[in-house]
């Protein structure tokens, strides 16, 4: 099992929380739980991250496949059980606007939430689901939504990294 890192909690990260210049211990315990094995993400997602053309993107860069990991054929199996349950969710008796499910499966979460379910990983995100459903959109899937209907844990970053033992100190 590892933590599998959504692109928005990386975004994220460089723009508030844990700024390169400010919190580089972030970004070194990322590196030492990509070392042990415990956190990592998908391709998709570094391809997103090196659209930025910043020092994220250079980051991602220099992690490589070891951390952005390309699809293999569990993935790929799981890919069809996501699909199926991404077509037939709905919120409040609705279902998904086509639009909103076709946007889903051509992005990385589709592929995060894929690799998740095939490999027993944890995904963590930003995201948050349609609580009670009250002000739930049929036009956008949400991560933890599709975790759910999937049988994927999912958490926040904060949690990942007090799980995973961080201490950001000077």
């Amino acid at each position: 099992m590892a933590y599998l890192i959504d692109a928005d909690v990386l975004i994220e990260a460089k723009n508030r929380y844990y700024g390169f210049d400010f919190c580089p211990g972030f970004w070194d315990w990322l590196v030492r739980k990509l070392a042990a094995g415990e956190v990592l993400s998908v391709e998709r997602v570094g391809q997103e991250l090196a659209a930025g053309n910043d020092n994220l993107s250079a980051w991602a860069a220099n992690q490589g496949p070891a951390f952005f990991v390309p699809p293999n054929a569990n993935t790929v199996a799981a890919m069809a059980t996501v699909s199926a349950s991404v077509r037939t969710m709905s919120v409040n008796g609705q279902p998904y606007l086509p639009a909103a499910v076709t946007k889903f499966l051509g992005d990385a979460d589709y592929y995060l939430i894929a690799h998740a379910l095939a490999h027993r990983d944890i995904v963590v995100t930003n995201e948050s689901g349609h609580p009670g459903e009250q002000q739930a959109s049929v036009k956008t899937l949400k991560i933890p939504d599709v975790c759910n209907s999937v049988g994927v844990q999912c958490v926040s970053v904060f949690k990942m990294l007090r799980d995973g033992g961080a201490i950001l100190i000077l």
